[in-house]
This record gives C-alpha cells, sequence and structure tokens, in this order.
C-alpha cells in the first residue's frame, strides 16, 4: 500500500509484518507437532505435511480440528512440564523423595510407585 502519509504507512507495514510473524509461527507451531507425534506413523505425517502444503490455512485448520487430543503422550509431556515448573518455583528433588517415603510408610503407594516417583525425581 503507497501512501502518502507516512503514519498510515509505517502502521501498514507494522500490520503486514504482524500477519506474516503470525502465519509463519502457526506453520511452525503445526510442523513441530506433527514430528513430535508418536501415534502418526511416517505415511501420516508425511500426508499432513503434504496437504498442509497444498492448502495451507484449510490444511492447518484441518489438522488442528482432527488432531486426537488427550493421548497419553500429551498427558506424559503435560506432566513433564509441570514437574519442571515445581522444580524452578524451588520444589527439589529432596522435596520430592521425602513426599514420596512419607506416602510409602503410610500404605498409600506401594513400593514400586515409590520407585518410580523417586527415579522421576532424580531425573
Amino acid at each position: 500500500m503507497q501512501s502518502s502519509n507516512p503514519i498510515l504507512s509505517f502502521f501498514w507495514y507494522m500490520l503486514m509484518i504482524w500477519i506474516f510473524v503470525m502465519v509463519l509461527w502457526m506453520f511452525i507451531a503445526v510442523f513441530s507437532d506433527i514430528f513430535h507425534r508418536e501415534n502418526l506413523s511416517g505415511w501420516g505425517k508425511a500426508g499432513w505435511i503434504l496437504l498442509i502444503f497444498i492448502v495451507p490455512f484449510l490444511g492447518v485448520l484441518i489438522y488442528i480440528i482432527a488432531r486426537p487430543k488427550n493421548t497419553e503422550q500429551d498427558q506424559r509431556e503435560a506432566s513433564q512440564m509441570m514437574a519442571a515448573q515445581q522444580r524452578v518455583q524451588g520444589g527439589s528433588s529432596i522435596d520430592d523423595i521425602a513426599k514420596a517415603q512419607a506416602l510409602l510408610e503410610k500404605g498409600a503407594i506401594t513400593q514400586a510407585e515409590f520407585d518410580a516417583l523417586k527415579a522421576k525425581a532424580l531425573s
């Protein structure tokens, strides 16, 4: 857009840059999600990528709508993210192990569950 007013031109270019960055971010997020999915075969991933390249916006919308939610992988990633946030907020692996030990002594968890919690806290 060519305008005699430089301020309008500036806002127009800023809007175009924002839209470009938003679209680029959207495609990066979808491609990243496709490649990180464990429940998609190689052909499935190739099919989604091909669809997104052929019909970009419609392909992304179809992927977002058709993508299965709450898989084991999503739950595992969410629990790992929450554990990392708790550690950043001041929780330590020693505290986690002590809490798990208290639960084990109360009989709320089994020895196998305690070992799993301990391994998770130490990782």
